[in-house]
């Protein structure tokens, strides 16, 4: 880890500090932004957490929550006020400026000490003090890490903690994937130690579907559900017009793509959701195959190896064929990984 001396004399005394994510904020995003936040509060700092967009309603139990400033929703002055006045930025869960819309040239001209905590690959060179783990499973596992560096463990109480655990929870897919490491087995024990209640946090995360979203994934796995066997492959593609019919709000599509992943044989899966203005994508995999290189080659995008996004401003349709396209290249590669899997 970086040394962190300069780090901890600049927190030493009470400080204006601004702390932003990724767009479309997930439980690692939220998680540890509210984390950091909880504590920087308790060091007796002014703390205001601004995201770039809304996030799920099944993130919103999170202590801060009520707090967080949504820069799209109306908050575009008042965002731009409160970073001109900061002393120190916190950028959480991202490694490029592009990944927080319009904050991101706002964060780039601002005159804040910034600080960059990310376990993405590729970090943009925006931040005076980066703290980069591609290792790491979460950046909810690594602020525990700089907190406990810090000499503030005792600092964490149960609401710091469960966010920090929510964070690392979904990143590791429920501590399933291939990122749950030893460290991520050892920070959860001691954030559960801390007070984090596990169980409720999962409760609260995954068992708390509206009926419009049940349906929705009924619907989806029934009827868009498209596999090609022939390159171990398997995709959602949803039309802005099913979102609408199924009433779909910011996070009912998490998760979705690990269905197609879950299927015997499969060993790349995407999801492709038309927002109108764009189209979204999720890609997994399994084993060595590079989701985040065909993320990152086709479509604007990037990532983890096994878990990557990306995103396209032709029609679903188009991106659905550009896709399916891409995938002799890299056949040899899926077979391999299929006999791994089998």
């Amino acid at each position: 880890m970086q040394e962190l001396e300069p780090l901890r004399v600049l927190l030493s005394t009470p400080k204006n500090i601004v702390i932003t994510t990724h767009h479309k904020p997930d439980a690692d995003a939220l998680g540890s932004s509210l984390g950091m936040s909880n504590y920087l509060k308790k060091k007796g700092h002014n703390v205001t957490v601004i995201t770039p967009t809304d996030y799920p309603a099944f993130l919103h139990w999170m202590k801060g929550n009520e707090d967080v400033l949504i820069f799209n929703e109306g908050n575009q002055k008042k965002s731009q006020e409160i970073i001109d006045a900061a002393d120190v930025i916190f950028a959480l869960d991202f490694s490029a400026l592009g990944r927080i819309n319009e904050l991101g040239e706002i964060l780039r001209a601002a005159k804040a000490f910034k600080i960059n905590i990310d376990h993405h690959l590729d970090p943009e060179d925006f931040a005076d003090f980066l703290l980069s783990n591609t290792k790491a499973a979460a950046t909810c596992e690594m602020c525990y890490e700089l907190i406990e560096n810090l000499g503030d463990r005792d600092l964490i109480d149960a609401d710091i903690a469960e966010c920090l655990y929510a964070g690392i929870m979904t990143d590791t897919g429920g501590f399933r994937h291939s990122n749950t490491t030893k460290n991520v087995h050892e920070v959860v024990a001691n954030l559960i130690e801390l007070g984090a209640n596990n169980s409720d946090v999962a409760k609260r995360i995954y068992d708390n579907n509206s009926l419009d979203r049940l349906k929705f994934l009924g619907y989806v796995l029934s009827e868009k559900l498209i596999v090609i066997p022939e390159y171990s492959t398997a995709y959602f593609a949803i039309t802005s017009k099913e979102l609408s019919n199924y009433n779909s709000r910011t996070g009912d599509t998490e998760g979705l793509v690990n269905y197609a992943l879950s299927l015997q044989g499969i060993v790349f899966a995407a999801l492709f959701t038309d927002r109108s203005e764009v189209i979204k994508m999720s890609f997994r995999s399994i084993g060595e195959f590079p989701a985040n290189e065909i993320a990152a080659k086709f479509f604007n995008g990037g990532g983890h190896r096994n878990a990557a996004g990306g995103r396209t401003e032709i029609s679903l349709e188009e991106t659905v064929d550009r896709f399916k396209g891409v995938l002799p290249a890299y056949k040899s590669l899926l077979d391999k990984e299929k006999e791994r899997k089998i």
